[in-house]
């Protein structure tokens, strides 16, 4: 009997399993023979999306879209028949005979195709991917070919990978389209996409005019939105080729992130995060924040700024053209020109525009770029010469991405930022100069006139505080001069007067009063805060704690090193503030802070691919030439690791901290000291035993931080390790035993590009175990690195033992107090 069981059980379970693997294997596919009807779905390999019918919330409407699947808020990134809905449940979504997928009722009334002309009938199937794109192939189990895609005909979502802009041979452009309404998914008024222009930008359209413009790319970013980083937009590029194709795409390195754009009903462009603690989507980003980000707000030559009342005016040398409307608030008509430029003048006259010189160029900070630019690749020194050649050019601008930028119409959409953009010349007649002189002089005149009465009127009142005034004033004098006397003491020498001061009550306003919310951390100097100035400049400011076993010395060095030095690859100090026992440095701010903080944080790292990498070992290759031979000064910095190396809004690096730093003469390579200051781990051996330092000493601080870049480990992350007592010696194991791979970050290693990377990543390893050999004379110079680096020289030598691979240079119980700041200042006397 169990055998009589046995033989009538056993084709059913194996046809049931033929059908389970059936269905398994067509979960995510719609096949000729395989159709969807409402309520069924399709869901992608690994589960991220569906697609299937569906309903809105205030609607009994059906639609047939792609929704998010694994989270529970009904998301949807697509619709099929966004313009005929269904008006029942009798929807099916299948191939139909001529090899398109068709959307059709109950009536086999034909809603929505994909029209694509010449398919091959009954050898065509639609397969949903875990990006969000739904393929019609041509040919069985996937096809050979894409015949249609739905990342090529977006309804109201930007997804990763899905490539939004223009083909210039064909016009056909690929363009987000908003709702109508919340629970409306037909056609809205607006579109949203990448227009080539004269260089490539972002756009939002209202049916066919420009509501939104996002400035032009220049290869990092789109320079009208001073809010768009680089690094938060992690993956983000245009791309504009020789054939006339443009167009801008993003992809996540951090593939667990949910994330997308849309194009809401309201013209309003938003980033969406999904929040598993909050179980909702979080807004992330958004574009037009206030109402100077709507196009053209102001009109031709106005200027808009949004922390004024009223935001706009018109630019120098401009008057509005329509006074009673512009006081009423109606700024669209804009602003015209009350003086003739000479070099139209004299062409009017027939003298050929031989005055030309007479114009002149007004300077606008920090705005965004005019519209429709055009785009010359010559120098930055030259825009100007080249713009007062041309009597038809109105103004001009510059971008390191872009290159000289040059107007010949009316400027349109002109904001002003209170950092970023770029600085906008404007053209103007001579006479204007003249004007803005006399206004000043007559300004100067009523005010000193007024002074004068004032003095005056209240001399009486003065004379009986004159006698404690005049003690208070001979008091800070004294103090002052006694202060100045103490630095001109050190072997510093160094006089404030050389940087610009700030007064200590303008710094406390910038932070609000040292608030703890503005404070980016805490180093061996004192705390550091971010701040930011009336003109709207932001700064970091680096505060000397009365507890810090830093003082004058350190402060002053910092002084009179940094305000020598200018390079790219060097953070700029703004000033200093010297009152009473405050001592204060003021920097440029940096807002992805230090690379330490991005390299030894097990999320951010992923934010760091090869060519990120790449790119900072460069930048800090860069800064080290330029303090050891290319400066007026020979500087060697002592405390060069990863928190001492900030990282701007584009993740380019700049060496930080002088306060350790030493000045060379012209004929010195080497110097001893009795203190030994810096951070272990990255000390030299000469330094750290003897107290000898030299370019050599900064080059074996180089070569760890680059270990360390490539590992993406701490040096010091070894202490603990019976194995291996420090990064140098773990890879100097790994070099030995031909396995230097293991060494190189995993994050670099899973990455698609790794391949084409490989010879440069060993390059740099090979390097960097040159540059912390244990004798100085093994070490190659920072020049020799770079060619190295740059395969100038190709033969490189083989590393010899680098230093602290036998014995520990410290107990394990000594405290690194070095910081993740993004301005520091450490100190730590060796014992």
């Amino acid at each position: 009997m169990g055998k009589t069981i046995s033989s009538c059980l056993l084709p059913a379970l194996i046809s049931c399993f033929y059908l389970q693997l059936q269905f398994a294997t067509a979960l995510d596919t719609i096949t000729p023979s395989k159709s969807i009807k409402d309520p069924d779905v399709i869901i992608s390999q690994n589960g991220v999306f569906r697609l299937g019918f569906f309903s809105l919330a205030n609607s009994s409407n059906r639609y047939v879209g792609i929704l998010y699947n694994q989270i529970p808020v009904q998301t949807v990134v697509w619709v099929a028949n966004r313009n005929r809905p269904l008006e029942d449940s009798s929807g099916i979504l299948t191939i139909s005979d001529d090899g398109n997928l068709v959307v059709s009722n109950g009536k086999a009334e034909i809603l929505w195709s994909t029209n694509i002309t010449n398919p091959v009938p009954n050898a065509t199937n639609a397969q949903l991917l875990d990006s969000g794109n739904l393929v019609l192939n041509n040919g069985d189990n996937g096809g050979s070919s894409s015949l249609w895609e739905s990342f090529q005909h977006p309804s109201n979502v930007f997804l990763q990978t899905m490539k939004m802009g223009v083909d210039g041979k064909t016009g056909r452009k690929v363009h987000t389209r908003s709702w109508k309404g919340p629970d409306d998914p037909s056609d809205g008024n607006f579109s949203q996409g990448l227009e080539p222009f004269n260089i490539p930008e972002g756009v939002i359209w209202n049916n066919n005019q420009i509501y939104f413009r996002t400035g032009p790319w220049n290869g990092h970013t789109y320079i009208g939105l001073v809010d768009m980083n680089t690094v938060y937009l992690d993956g983000f590029y245009v791309v504009a080729d020789d054939e006339g194709k443009s167009y801008e795409t993003y992809e996540y390195s951090n593939k667990s992130m949910l994330i997308y754009y849309e194009l809401d009903y309201k013209g309003r462009f938003v980033g969406r995060n999904w929040d598993a603690g909050k179980g909702d989507w979080i807004s992330s980003y958004q574009i037009l924040q206030n109402d100077c980000d709507f196009y053209g707000m102001c009109g031709a030559f106005g200027i808009c700024y949004p922390k004024k009342q009223p935001i706009c005016s018109c630019s120098k040398g401009f008057k509005p053209r329509n006074a009673e409307e512009w006081s009423k608030g109606n700024w669209s008509s804009g602003c015209f020109r009350t003086t003739p430029l000479q070099c139209q003048r004299d062409n009017n006259n027939g003298s050929g525009g031989a005055g030309q010189s007479d114009d002149w160029f007004w300077k606008l900070k920090t705005v965004k770029a005019p519209a429709f630019p055009d785009r010359s690749s010559i120098i930055n020194g030259e825009c100007k010469d080249q713009c007062m050649k041309n009597c038809s050019c109105v103004a001009y601008a510059y971008d390191a991405g872009i290159g000289c930028m040059f107007w010949s119409g009316d400027l349109i959409d002109v904001q002003k930022f209170p950092t970023r953009g770029v600085d906008l010349y404007i053209r103007l007649s001579s006479s204007e100069l003249d004007k803005g002189k006399s206004t000043k002089v007559i300004a100067i005149t009523t005010v000193i006139a007024g002074i004068v009465v004032i003095t005056i009127s209240a001399l009486f009142l003065w004379c009986g505080m004159a006698k404690q005034r005049g003690t208070n004033k001979r008091h800070k004098q004294i103090k002052h001069k006694s202060y100045s006397e103490n630095v001109g003491e050190s072997s510093i020498g160094v006089k404030l007067q050389q940087l610009p001061l700030f007064n200590f009550e303008e710094l406390a306003t910038a932070t609000n009063n040292f608030h703890p919310e503005k404070r980016l951390g805490q180093g061996g100097f004192g705390p550091v805060y971010k701040g930011t100035l009336d003109d709207g400049k932001e700064i970091a400011v680096k505060r000397l704690s009365k507890a810090s076993g830093q003082g004058l010395e350190e402060f002053m060095n910092e002084v009179v090193v940094i305000s020598k030095l200018q390079h790219r690859n060097l953070v700029r100090l703004f000033g200093c503030c010297v009152e009473a026992e405050e001592k204060i440095l003021v920097y440029e701010f940096m807002p992805n802070k230090s690379l330490d903080a991005f390299l030894f944080d097990p999320v951010k790292q992923r934010l760091l691919d090869w060519r990120k990498r790449f790119n900072i070992i460069e930048g800090i290759s860069r800064g080290l030439l330029y303090l050891h031979r290319d400066s007026r000064l020979r500087i060697i910095h002592r405390d060069l690791k990863a928190s001492n190396v900030l990282l701007d809004q584009d993740l380019n690096p700049k060496i930080s901290d002088f306060g350790m730093a030493r000045i060379f003469g012209g004929d010195e390579n080497q110097a001893n000291t009795k203190r030994v200051v810096g951070t272990y781990g990255y000390m030299s051996p000469e330094y750290a035993m003897q107290g000898q330092f030299s370019e050599k000493s900064d080059v074996f601080s180089y070569g760890v931080l680059l270990l360390e870049i490539v590992s993406g480990r701490r040096n010091t992350s070894f202490y603990n390790n019976k194995d291996d007592l420090s990064l140098l010696g773990y890879a100097w194991k790994l070099w030995r035993e031909g396995n230097i791979w293991g060494l190189v970050d995993k994050v670099i290693l899973e990455s698609k590009s790794y391949s084409n990377d490989e010879k440069e990543i060993w390059r740099c390893i090979h390097v960097g175990l040159l540059c912390v050999q244990e004798y100085t004379k093994d070490r190659p110079t920072i020049s020799t690195v770079i060619s190295m680096l740059n395969s100038e020289i190709s033969d490189l030598n083989t590393p010899k033992q680098p230093a602290f691979t036998q014995a520990p240079l410290m107990s394990h119980d000594v405290e690194d107090r070095g910081s993740l700041n993004d301005v520091t200042l450490t100190n730590l006397d060796g014992r």
